[in-house]
């Protein structure tokens, strides 16, 4: 599709590239993660002065103590917080960025696509394992932890995404995916669902995620391979190929690519236990059973 280019004002432009190096390098030294969140918050949502007031010790309403505490990420909790297997020491970092991320998609900035696409790439540098050139993340992205993603050179993440990265994702480069897919890497068993397994799920080069599809944890969408809209992968889809429906079938292949790829007769390989990742948990752990369910089948 072709588009346009398209610029903010030399006066706006300053703005937004001074404050996003000032926030980049805050987070670029040693210092403490939390604090920088914390004031980069309070200054977006404008609450400087209230927050001062607060520190200094003047007497606030509950809901404004609520709301100033709530810019620091240490009074928050995430879902993937209460996960038992994450690398603490890692989380640690990642839930500060996660919160900065998810509370600046919060304010009205994170319509004015030009700031909030630069803005979350350089977040991405901080959260992800690793980012490459020109990425572009829309509103409502979310992640697991963040620090457990891989993305290549030119990729794009559209609207209410969410990345499943509580095994590893890896996505490479020049990948689209569409509003309102999921992505994951890790799954329940069927019986007791407490019982966790990563995995290991990859998207190739050029692939294409559309519409509101979903990438079943362990499974690689090959390269230049596509997705269709609604779509679930249940098992690999091969390089250029075009995979449709609930579940994902390989329907046919690209025009042009057939000399080169996997014949549709012998696609849907389901090859999810070759990338499982194994995790023990401390003996010590303190865990607990959401549901304290009878698991026992009948007599």
């Amino acid at each position: 599709m072709t588009k346009r280019h398209v610029s903010l004002p030399a006066e706006a432009d300053e703005g937004v590239t001074a404050f996003i190096q000032e926030v980049d390098d805050r987070l670029s030294n040693d210092g403490d993660t939390c604090s920088v969140v914390q004031d980069v918050l309070v200054d977006l949502y404008g609450d400087r002065e209230a927050y001062e007031r607060w520190q200094s010790g003047t007497s606030v309403s509950n809901a404004e103590r609520v709301r100033l505490q709530g810019y620091d990420p240490c009074n928050a909790t995430l879902e993937s917080e209460y996960y038992a297997e994450k690398d603490e020491e890692k989380f640690e970092r990642s839930k500060h960025l996660q919160w900065l991320w998810r509370q600046f998609d919060a304010t009205p900035m994170a319509d004015n696509i030009e700031f909030a696409l630069r803005f979350r790439r350089m977040l991405a540098d901080h959260l992800f394992d690793e980012c490459g050139d020109d990425c572009r993340f829309f509103k409502g992205v979310t992640v697991t932890y963040g620090h457990n993603i891989t993305v290549g050179d030119n990729t794009v993440v559209h609207d209410d995404v969410h990345l499943d990265d509580r095994g590893k994702l890896t996505i490479g480069d020049r990948v689209s995916i569409s509003d309102g897919a999921h992505v994951y890497s890790h799954d329940h068993d069927v019986v007791d669902q407490t019982a966790v397994r990563n995995y290991h799920t990859v998207i190739e080069d050029d692939a294409r995620v559309t519409y509101d599809a979903m990438v079943r944890a362990g499974n690689e969408v090959g390269r230049n391979a596509v997705v269709g809209a609604r779509g679930v992968v249940q098992h690999d889809v091969p390089a250029h190929h075009i995979a449709v429906g609930m579940p994902a079938e390989s329907v046919k292949i690209k025009p042009g690519w057939e000399d080169v790829a996997t014949p549709v007769e012998q696609a849907n390989e389901n090859r999810q236990e070759e990338r499982r990742i194994e995790y023990e948990l401390d003996d010590d752990l303190d865990v607990f059973d959401e549901f304290e369910r009878d698991l026992s089948p009948p007599d």
